[in-house]
């Protein structure tokens, strides 16, 4: 199994507590918090990561090498910003196998990646989105899906009593590269806004329940949360 993530951000949100460093290399107990998600991925079955880089590339290319705990690492560097999609669709020219899985540098999720690809290859999906149902919360936007169980469409961020979030890890078909280029020609774009919210309808894009443990650590509330938590998180359960 192969995937991309996409770690070239700023972490502009992070700054004042994690100066220096690019957002994926906050540290979270004495390991990066890309270690983690790399160190997950090796536990689930993957073998190569195609690491998407940009801003001080070099703290994360210098920490992790060309291996990390059995993974198999390559690097595109962006020399300008590329947004979520035009990162995504510069890495799939380094992708190797039919299936992808597209995982946020600074998002971890405990969800079975082999049942994510299972699912997306049962259902024939363009894109399989991992979605987690979620309670009081409005830093999220949610997911809809139609009397199918096809992704449907997604509602903006807003408070809401109970949803499923997107939970940023997703299986795509290599080939969609060409599909991108269709889609969005345009050099910087946002995978997520820009492709598949104005696409949903024209795509097969297919949903994976996952309950297991998730941070996104793009707030400081939350990156400090991740350091209390991970002491007890044990890592590659699938």
């Amino acid at each position: 199994m192969e995937a991309i993530i996409l770690a070239g951000g700023k972490g502009t949100r992070l700054s004042n507590v994690v100066k220096g460093i690019p957002k994926p290399m906050a540290d979270v107990n004495g390991t990066p918090f890309l270690g983690h998600v790399l160190g997950r991925l090796s536990a689930s079955g993957v073998d190569r990561a195609i690491l998407s880089v940009g801003y001080m590339f070099e703290a994360i290319q210098g920490y992790f090498g060309a291996k990390y705990k059995g993974l198999a690492l390559d690097y595109v560097i962006e020399n300008r910003p590329l947004g979520t999609g035009g990162a995504v669709k510069e890495a799939l020219k380094s992708a190797r196998e039919d299936d992808v899985f597209i995982l946020n540098g600074d998002t971890y999720f405990e969800v079975s990646l082999a049942g994510l690809l299972c699912a997306h290859k049962e259902k024939d999906a363009d894109v399989t989105i991992s979605i987690k149902p979620m309670h009081d919360f409005d830093r999220y936007g949610t997911v809809t899906l139609d009397e199918t169980g096809r992704v449907a469409g997604f509602k903006e961020k807003q408070f809401e009593r109970h949803g499923l979030v997107n939970a940023g890890v997703y299986v795509l078909k290599t080939h969609m590269a060409r599909v991108l280029d269709w889609y969005c020609p345009e050099e910087c774009f946002s995978f997520e806004k820009d492709f598949l919210e104005v696409n949903v309808k024209a795509l097969n894009v297919a949903p994976y329940l996952g309950e297991g443990y998730f941070i996104d650590i793009g707030i400081p509330e939350d990156y400090q949360r991740a350091k209390r938590e991970f002491k007890t998180l044990r890592e590659g359960r699938v």
